[in-house]
Parts: C-alpha cells; structure tokens; sequence
C-alpha cells in the first residue's frame, strides 16, 4: 500500500472538496497502480493510491468504520505493517470485530484501542494516518526508521499531507517556493531529519507521531535508540546479530505477492540474499535476486581507494554459490543520459541530488525489476550506518571535522565548495555559506546522541558517527532508494533498518565492532556461513557509477545546452565562467566527483523550470 494524501482544515467543508484531494493523490499514482480511494468528510479529506502486497482488502482505502450510521474513524495508510496478523488477534480477543485481512483495517481499530499509543505496537515500514470523527482530531504516524516518507504543511487553518512533496505541492494553499535554507539542504546533503528543501514544508520524523486538532498540532516521540551497556561476550554478539538479521528478514518476506532482492556482490545486500534464500527454502522456493552493470564497465573501470573493484564478479560468486533467480540489468550511457529516465528519477526523488547517474541507474534497475513480476524487493540498506561501514568513519581527518563525515569528504576528496557546488557563484556560496549551516546540523544531531556515563572519548565519537547515520544520512539514503522503487510501483524493504537489530547495534562497543580490523567486522561474522569466501573477504565498495566516457559527453553537451539558453533558470546561480573552462578541460569530468559538479546544476535548472520553485533568498 504505497501513497497517502490529505487536509484538514477547521474553517471549510472538505466534502466539497473531492477534487482538491484527487488532484493530490493523482501524483503519487506511480506509487501505487492498483487502485485509488478518497473519502471525504466535513473537516477532512483523505486520499490513497494502493499497491497490492498485502491484497485481501482488494486496494480499498481509506478504510472507515461506522457505528449507527456515523463515522467514528478512518485509516489509510502507505508502506506495510509486518506485525498485523499478531495484532489481529490481539485486537480480536479485546472485542474488535474486522471484516477483512488486510493491516490497513488492523491499524485502524489499534488506533481505536490505543489512540496514539498504537504506534509503539506497530512494526514495519509504514505510514500512517487516522481521523478521528469522535474527536476531530488527525492522527499522522512514521515509522520508527523513516523508510517510507511523510511531509505537511501547516496551513492558517488546517494541515496538508502527502507520502511525497508533489502530492502536497498540488494543493492550492501550498506554494512552489525555496528559501535559503531549503538550497542549503541541497547543496549539502544534510539529511535534516524534519527540513524539506520547500519553504513551510516539513517531514514527520522517523519514529514520531503528530496529532492536529482545533487548538493546533502536537509532536511527540514514539521511538528512538537508547544508551544500554553491553554486556555479552564476542561470540554472542556475533549470534545476537545473526539472529535479529534472520528474525526481520523472516518478517520482511511476509507478503502475499512476488519478492526478490538486490545484489551487489557487497556484504551487505549479499548478506539479506543469503540469509532470505536459506528461509526460501524452507518452503521450496529461491530467491530472485538483480544486479546492475554497465555496458564496457570491465575496459572502463579504474581502481581507486574507494573502488577497489566492480560489483559482476562478486555478485556472480553469490549467485553461483546460492543458485538464485539471477537477472543482470546491463546499462549503456544511452540510457543514463536518457532525458525521460532523468526527468522520472527528479520526479520520483521531488529534489535534485550531485548523485547523478547513482541515481538514474537505480531508477532504470528498479524499472527492470518491475518487469520481471516483482513488486517487493529486499535491500542491504542501513548496514553501512550500524556496522561502520563507510570508510569516512575509519579516516582520522573526515571523521573529525565537526561535521557530517560525508560532507568531510566532499570537502577533502572532491571539491573544496562541497560535493557538487563546484560551479556555483560565489557570492551565492559566500551568503549561502552551506559549509557553516552542515557543520551546526551536525552540532544539533550530534547534541541529541545518547551516551553512557563514563564513556571514553573514541567510544562517543564512534556512537556518534553511529547516530547521525541512523537520523541524517538514512533519511537521505532512505529516501534514495524507497523513491526510486516506488516510482516503478515496486516496495523497497530494508531488513536492516528492524528496531530491535537497530538497537542492540547502537551500543556495540567500538573495539568489538572492529575487532577484526577490518570495516563491519560483526556483520561479516555472522553471515559468513552463507556466502562465498570472496564475498566475506571482500573490502567495502559503495554503489557503482559507469566510467564510460560516452556519459561524460552527453554531460558536457547537456550543459553546453543550458549555456546556450538565457532563459534557464539556474543561470544566475552559477559561476559561468568557471563553467565554461570546466566544460573546456579534458579532465575535468574524469572522475565522479567532478561530475557531480556539473549533475547538480543541470537538474537544479531541471527542478526549478518544471516545478515552478520560485527562489525566496
């Protein structure tokens, strides 16, 4: 179940406004393909686009329950509650009565025996929302990892809401407009757990829940990472995470329709393949399982100390190793640079990202995936930020800059502006100072982290590398990949983004998450026994890019495009000149980081035409 939308407002009657909510949830239909529903009240209107994978219900949201002829509720909701059936139960032998399967329904009567208290049985990734007629009072939920997305924007009178920024930017009350912060977001891949890059738009935090009534909203705290002591010897620990990656991944395959996985040859998505198949068989199945590539990737790549190697050979081994369903989706700089693909990849994400073609060769696997009867599909996603695996937390510089360790490496690595503000302005740069506003997001993250009394210099620096992963990069890279699915009609499931693994993973003493040395020492331990050495031995290699030079090229004159138009309105934002030379360098877009230099401006100019932002700066 995929899109949610809605508005509440105190002043109207929202029953005439049927219209208004269609056109919102007209906009996530990509989302959801399988059905639509709005429901309309006199101080609420809902709408919902629906994906089938958990289909007893047959699409049909919102769902409302009625008692002698007046409404008392209605739910809808996007995502999947994995717990619904134990809740069922639970629910049943309290006396509620249900006339479905399906957990849209179960969410609704939670809600009705806990009122806002529901949220803590919930498991999942989800997102929610109830009104409740008794009290006329709106009842928004995230998940407690913030995998499925969630904005709104208070208006004078009332709230907007939508999965996603476009549903609520199709409301009349809700303006296209970005401010300075908004930019600085951008240009700095903050991850600010409540911020949108849309002035007066925010996100529902990961783990939170929100009630609007008449006297106006409350923003309360369901979930969230505590500081324990741990106390069990190394080879429990390796067990303990063994068995809370298998106790999800059980849950995650809870669906009713087809499910397979990515596979990069990492240890992360190799680590869910392995351990999903060996459930698979269980009941005689095998799991699908896809990997993307690009055309001549072999000749092209270049070894450097972030990419040691491509992903083929690795992911290859895995599936010789597990015999899985295996289906290699082969990318030519054709199909990256496609004007279709990049706009959709935009569309789907609603902000432009320096990550490029990261992003578009995603989009196009996704697309792939679709395409081969899949609708859920298992990710590795999270494993970096619990088991410090991004090299930025091992490097003595970009770990200790007093700011997010990912921004560190923009700077030191890549460019001294940030990743992908190159070719900015100066004077724009100068006002914006994006450097200046990552580093006081991190101090406010940072300042959040939960810590033990007594705890050693190096322990609460590496819990709290641990921490911003968890609330700013994941809301960053959460979104990068749940997007990218859902705009195929596909759902995106993390296995490593469960709680109780997120919990138990928080407060692992550094010494024994490195206890090998090595990057994610633990997580290798405990799923070693079912991949391939190669694979288990194997260094950390982030998301593949395509070094082909034909993508360069078409970089170069889509920019070349953008010089020539006075009208583009990313003009007055960039340096032109410094453009130009770069454009004229042979080198100058020979690495991936440098090209991020020219991705960013081309679909900034892409988002502001077509979105209509107008720049409040």
């Amino acid at each position: 179940m995929s899109a949610i939308t809605g508005w509440v407002d105190w002043s109207r009657d929202l029953t005439r406004e049927r219209g208004t909510v269609l056109a919102m949830t007209a906009t996530t239909a990509l989302r959801g393909p399988d059905g639509e529903g709005v429901w309309t009240g006199p101080r609420v209107a809902l709408g919902h686009r629906h994906l089938a994978v958990f289909d007893p219900e047959g699409g049909e949201q919102p769902v409302a329950l009625e008692h002698d002829g007046h409404t008392v509720a209605v739910a809808a909701h996007s995502g999947s509650i994995l717990n619904h059936e134990e809740l069922r139960g639970t629910l049943s032998r309290r006396g509620h009565r249900f006339r479905s399967g399906g957990d849209t329904e179960t969410l609704l009567h939670a809600y009705l025996e806990w009122g806002a208290g529901c949220a803590q049985r919930l498991e999942g990734t989800f997102a929610g929302v109830v009104w409740d007629a008794r009290r006329e009072e709106l009842f928004l939920v995230r998940d407690r990892l913030g995998v499925e997305p969630l904005v709104y924007y208070p208006t004078a009178t009332g709230l907007v809401f939508g999965s996603e920024a476009k549903a609520v930017l199709a409301h009349p009350l809700v303006p296209a407009e970005v401010d300075a912060e908004g930019l600085r977001e951008i240009f700095t891949y903050s991850g600010t757990p409540h911020v949108t890059p849309y002035r007066g738009m925010r996100r529902l935090r990961a783990g939170h829940h929100l009630v609007a009534g008449r006297d106006g909203t409350r923003l309360t705290r369901y979930w969230g990472v505590d500081a324990a002591e741990h106390t069990d010897d190394l080879d429990t620990t390796v067990d303990t995470v063994r068995g809370l990656l298998e106790e999800s991944i059980e849950r995650n395959l809870r669906t009713d329709a087809p499910v397979g996985s990515l596979l990069s040859g990492g240890l992360d998505s190799s680590g869910v393949v392995g351990l999903a198949d060996r459930e698979l068989r269980k009941s005689g199945r095998r799991i699908r399982t896809f990997t993307v590539d690009f055309a001549r990737h072999a000749e092209n790549f270049r070894a450097t100390d972030t990419r040691q190697s491509p992903d083929a050979p690795y992911a290859a081994d895995v599936v010789r190793h597990l015999d899985t369903d295996h289906t290699g989706v082969v990318l030519d700089p054709a199909e990256l640079s496609d004007e279709v693909a990049r706009w959709q990849v935009l569309r789907a994400k609603d902000c432009p990202t320096p990550l490029g073609d990261m992003n578009t060769s995603l989009y196009l696997l996704a697309r792939a995936v679709g395409e081969r009867d899949t609708k859920v599909v298992l990710t590795g996603e999270a494993a970096d930020s619990l088991f410090h695996g991004v090299a930025w937390n091992r490097d003595p510089v970009e770990s200790r800059m007093d700011t997010f360790p990912w921004v560190a490496r923009g700077v030191v690595r890549d460019d001294a502006k940030g990743l992908g503000c190159g070719l900015f302005d100066e004077s724009l740069l100068k006002d914006l100072a994006p450097l200046d506003y990552a580093a006081q997001r991190y101090r406010e993250s940072v300042a959040e982290a939960p810590h033990l009394p007594g705890m050693s210099a190096e322990e609460r620096h590496m819990r709290e590398l641990c921490w911003v992963h968890l609330t700013n990069f994941m809301e960053n890279q959460n979104g990068h990949t749940e997007r990218l699915f859902k705009a195929v009609g596909l759902e995106v499931r993390m296995p490593y983004c469960d709680h109780r693994l997120v919990q138990y993973a928080y407060n692992l003493p550094w010494a024994m998450q490195n206890f090998d040395g090595r990057e994610k020492s633990l997580l290798r331990a405990a799923v070693r026994h079912v991949l391939p050495r190669s694979v288990v031995e194997r260094r950390k290699t982030p998301y593949p890019v395509t070094l082909d030079p034909g993508y360069e090229q078409a970089l170069r004159t889509e920019m070349h495009t953008l010089l020539d138009d006075p009208q583009a309105p990313v003009l007055p934002l960039l340096d032109v000149a410094a453009v130009r030379r770069a454009l004229k360098d042979p080198e100058g877009l020979n690495r991936w980081a440098r090209r991020a230099n020219v991705e960013l401006p081309l679909q900034l100019n892409t988002w502001l035409r077509r979105y209509g932002i107008r720049l409040v700066l």
